[in-house]
């Protein structure tokens, strides 16, 4: 199964582009965040003053099993993975990003590189993660 292709139940790409694209046996999952199809974020709460706090682990979680998602749509898993580049918009998250990362993944896991950056699509978004996968297409 190649090609690209958006996942109906997620959230809508803030752009036009695809969730995943499959090229062979590697298959490339976009930039993936915590938001929900409704457009809210796992990890960002909002309290009756509208002072927001924003949690780096329950964002990396999100945005992992969002990930998972997109790579069961198209017949892989987390197993599948073979490199992933995360975005943080400040390092200070990195120890709770790093936490939570290794709950999924080891040293047997995917490749991983991790980087700063200025900023993210929405202001609510501490993390972003893109990702490869290889699996043998029958």
């Amino acid at each position: 199964m190649s090609g690209a292709r958006l996942i109906e139940h997620l959230a809508k790409p803030r752009g036009r582009f695809p969730h995943v694209k499959v090229a062979g046996d590697f298959i490339y999952v976009s930039g993936t965040s915590s938001r929900r199809p409704d457009n809210t974020f796992a990890g960002v709460e909002a309290d009756e003053l509208g002072t927001t706090s924003l949690d780096i682990r329950a964002q990396t979680e999100a945005v992992i099993e969002n990930i998972g998602e997109i790579l069961r749509n198209v017949g892989a898993s987390l197993d599948d993975l073979i490199q992933v580049t995360a975005f943080l918009v400040n390092m200070n998250d990195f120890g709770g990003y790093n936490e939570v990362y290794a709950r999924y993944f080891d040293e047997n896991g995917p490749t991983r590189t991790t980087v700063a950056v200025h900023q993210l699509p929405h202001p609510h978004l501490l993390i972003e993660i893109q990702a490869v996968a290889h699996k043998r297409q029958h």
